[in-house]
């Protein structure tokens, strides 16, 4: 596909989970493809590069230490990270920064639910949050499908709909 013609899919189930003042984004998405398919996109740096908001500095398929590093145009800003969970291809759990991110994998018949729970210090960016993941799980979905149209990241998102999907989502989430 050509890349200027992506546009992303239908907004997806959100919610807000709000607790101890902090406030968790419950994204839901199904996926075609199998658990060990999507686990190897949330994991493997290559595949990270070709869809995630960051680059990852090693696998993220086993506990410990890592660095993701946000990339927005040229600019790349590193950030500690680290692995608490990881149950191919089922759980991946980690810190970036001062986030909490937690990516659940159920078999379908037709592929994988992917429930990520990525909890924020400040419920007021939930819509910000999940339109980012929107993009990125739509280019991840084609990633998988076979048919990349490479990282949509940063300031470029603003291009493909992403001020569209915030404001969907902050209706969707109560902040609109």
């Amino acid at each position: 596909m050509d890349r200027n013609a992506f546009r992303p899919s239908p907004p997806g189930e959100v919610r807000a989970e709000p607790a101890d003042g902090v406030a968790t984004l419950v994204f839901v998405r199904d996926l075609r493809h199998p658990p060990a398919a999507v686990w190897a996109a949330l994991t493997d740096p290559a595949r990270l590069a070709e869809w995630a908001p960051f680059l990852a500095d090693r696998d993220l398929g086993s506990p410990g230490a890592a660095v993701l590093t946000m990339v927005d145009g040229e600019t790349a800003i590193p950030a500690s990270a680290t692995v608490r969970l990881a149950e191919p291809p089922h759980l991946l759990e980690y810190i970036w920064g001062d986030d909490l991110l937690r990516w659940e994998l159920s078999p379908l018949d037709s592929g994988t639910r992917l429930t990520l729970r990525h909890t924020v210090a400040d419920p007021g960016v939930l819509p910000m949050v999940a339109a980012g993941w929107h993009l990125c799980l739509d280019v991840a979905d084609r990633l998988l499908d076979g048919d990349p149209v490479g990282p949509i990241r940063g300031a470029e998102a603003l291009d493909f709909g992403w001020s569209e999907l915030r404001d969907t989502y902050a209706d969707r989430l109560g902040e609109g």
